[in-house]
């Protein structure tokens, strides 16, 4: 089917936190390929919930892969946030146009965001100046259905090129597996983990700690993510970098004495 929006001379910078390797980033890189030519940057190895950690005592390391028979990526021994850096840097031939993140198996709604190495990963290229969205799967199985998050995707990627994003503005897309129900703009929702910290010794009888937990959603909203999510909907949420709290700098005045 053609493409009335394909550019042969756009270039797509494709990444994400699984690892070059993770279906999710082939399932994104086939749909920026209807789009653009396409450069695959992610990071060697699984790098969930690094958030925007960035690699500054050791070296990174470029190894060329092929990742099926359509497909070649370089993946690098850092962050999801390193690979855009190096690729923008160092690496890309041209500039990137876009830059997707994803397809992250698992959602990253709600306080997700803030943990999350793929959001970050489209963050770092917001903030470089380029056009960016996230993409994520509830879905944490490598066998899971991407085909909503991808149509997500390609529904996210046209608004973008139709429409263009405000400076500092990142579109973070979530969605369940399966077909896609609809896309719906959504807010953040405010919510956080209740974790438990599991205890155990290791043979050498020293103790250890596995992270558990469940996520809390500490207000109501029809338009909130988690809870569209719930439903069965796809959520696009516009985010941005600036964390000033704006509402409460405008009360204050200009010097605290």
């Amino acid at each position: 089917m053609s493409n009335s929006l394909y550019d042969a001379e756009r270039r797509i910078l494709v990444c994400n936190d699984d690892g070059i390797f993770a279906p999710g980033i082939r399932a994104l890189a086939e749909v920026a390929a209807e789009f653009g030519q396409v450069d695959i940057i992610a990071p060697d190895r699984q790098q969930s919930a690094v958030g925007h950690a960035i690699t500054v005592s050791d070296p990174l390391r470029v190894t060329s892969f092929q990742i099926n028979s359509r497909m070649e990526g370089q993946a690098v021994n850092g962050t999801p946030a390193d690979c855009v850096k190096l690729g923008h840097d160092k690496l890309m031939q041209k500039k990137p146009d876009l830059v997707l993140s994803g397809i992250n198996h698992g959602s990253n709604a709600g306080i997700n965001i803030i943990y999350s190495g793929t959001v970050s990963a489209a963050t770092e290229a917001t903030i470089l100046g380029y056009p960016a969205i996230a993409v994520s799967c509830m879905e944490f199985s490598e066998s899971a259905d991407l085909s909503g998050a991808q149509e997500a995707a390609r529904r996210a990627v046209r608004y973008v090129l139709q429409n263009g994003l405000p400076a500092g503005v990142t579109l973070n897309v979530n969605a369940p597996g399966g077909p896609l129900k609809g896309l719906r703009w959504a807010k953040q929702a405010n919510s956080r983990y209740v974790e438990e910290f599991e205890g155990r010794v290791d043979p050498h009888n020293k103790p250890y700690f596995w992270i558990t937990g469940r996520l809390e959603i500490l207000d109501k909203g029809e338009d909130l993510d988690l809870n569209l999510l719930k439903k069965g909907f796809g959520t696009i949420t516009p985010i941005q970098y600036d964390l000033t709290a704006h509402s409460f700098y405008g009360k204050q005045g200009s010097e605290l004495e």
